[in-house]
């Protein structure tokens, strides 16, 4: 775990402020963006739902070129709109047009908050200072994304400072879900001039444990409903990645991505080798790997990776202070759900790039740790930042 230096973060969001605009940043441009955003318009009420005792509602910010809706149940992203290539709005982020959906569906992390862990514990069990916790198991043989109700499935606090910026706040009692400590988190999502949503993560705890928090937002920059993503095309910035085992658990190695399917250090599509005999692909059905990035972690932001929808011409770049990328091509996907447009949930539909510690950290010495102690302050800033090419 470590501290950001925040003058990095500034100093990096001022270079992006000058030097990447979107290429469509003209006030016209900009005009008709918004006026095409508006067909995305949610209906609130169909988010206003009492959970637990707790209000539901969904929440909006922007900044004319891009907008993003947002719900407190799970602290996600329901959707997010910006222009493509030929000036029309398109939703980028995967989601349902309801709280039922997300109530009801049968993949709960889409667009989520993930917490306590993000990905997976083998077995559901870590041990700290000698003493063995359990988390629940709710895949297969092992705990994923904090067990049977992580971060996704609680009513954050939610508070709107202005039109660009969403601050959530949740506080996990010690001992929920079996990890100790009381954990204070707050994920503050923001909207900057350069067209990319901030997503700054901070927790503290009253107890030695264990946190790897990050956001599982399913993409498709061709937009919600446009069939498969296996023709975007994807950049990784990194040589190496965790190889695992048939329950999708880290074998502890660091394997160079050369000579295989897993690598991206160019720029490839998704399906190139997606189908290849590896054993690996095997395990995952696909791409469901965490990649080691190049940057050093501490160190200031991480070009984490570059994706290209190639229909819309949009582009995502990733960028990080985490030390690893989960890269998920919606193998899993069933199409049993369906998303705000009408369309279904179906196989490998959507992408997931998540930024963050390895899985199985705490069981896995060599890997860097994601402990957190009392007086300690987990922070850590992702940032996606959109374009387009023509």
């Amino acid at each position: 775990m470590y501290i950001t230096k925040p003058s990095n973060v500034y100093l990096y969001l001022a270079i992006c402020s000058a030097s990447f605009l979107f290429s469509c940043n003209n006030i016209s441009q900009s005009t008709n963006t918004m006026n095409n955003a508006s067909k995305f318009a949610l209906d609130t009420s169909a988010f206003s739902k009492i959970i637990d005792g707790n209000k539901i509602s969904s929440y909006e910010i922007g900044n004319g070129q891009i907008t993003a809706h947002f719900t407190n149940y799970g602290a996600r992203i329901v959707g997010l709109q910006i222009a493509d290539k030929n000036g029309e709005a398109t939703d980028v982020v995967v989601g349902f047009k309801d709280i039922d959906g997300y109530l009801k569906t049968t993949e709960p992390y889409f667009g989520a908050t993930i917490g306590r862990y993000g990905n997976r514990i083998a077995g559901g069990k870590f041990k700290l200072d000698g003493i063995e916790y359990q988390i629940p198991l709710n895949n297969g043989q092992n705990a994923l994304h904090g067990g049977k109700k992580g971060f996704q499935d609680v009513v954050w606090g939610v508070s709107q400072p202005d039109n660009r910026t969403l601050i959530f706040t949740y506080v996990s009692e010690d001992g929920e879900q079996g990890f100790p400590g009381e954990l204070s988190t707050k994920v503050t999502y923001s909207i900057t001039d350069s067209n990319e949503i901030r997503m700054e993560y901070e927790a503290s705890t009253d107890k030695k444990t264990v946190v790897n928090l990050t956001n599982h937002a399913f993409f498709n920059l061709n937009g919600e409903g446009s069939g498969m993503i296996l023709n975007h095309t994807v950049q990784i910035f990194a040589d190496k990645f965790i190889p695992v085992d048939s329950n999708l658990i880290p074998t502890g190695e660091l394997k160079s991505v050369t000579n295989t399917p897993f690598d991206f250090t160019r720029e490839k599509t998704i399906g190139e080798r997606i189908e290849a005999g590896d054993e690996q692909l095997k395990f995952g059905k696909g791409y469901d790997h965490n990649y080691i990035l190049n940057g050093k972690e501490g160190t200031g932001m991480i070009h984490a990776a570059r994706v290209k929808g190639d229909k819309s011409g949009i582009v995502m770049d990733v960028f990080t202070q985490e030390p690893g990328m989960q890269f998920y091509s919606g193998n899993f996907m069933q199409g049993k759900n369906t998303f705000k447009n009408g369309s279904k949930d179906d196989f490998r539909t959507a992408f997931a790039m998540e930024t963050q510690h390895f899985p199985d950290s705490p069981n896995q010495p060599s890997f860097p740790s994601t402990v957190l102690n009392p007086g300690e302050k987990y922070h850590t800033i992702s940032i996606y930042r959109f374009s387009v090419e023509k």
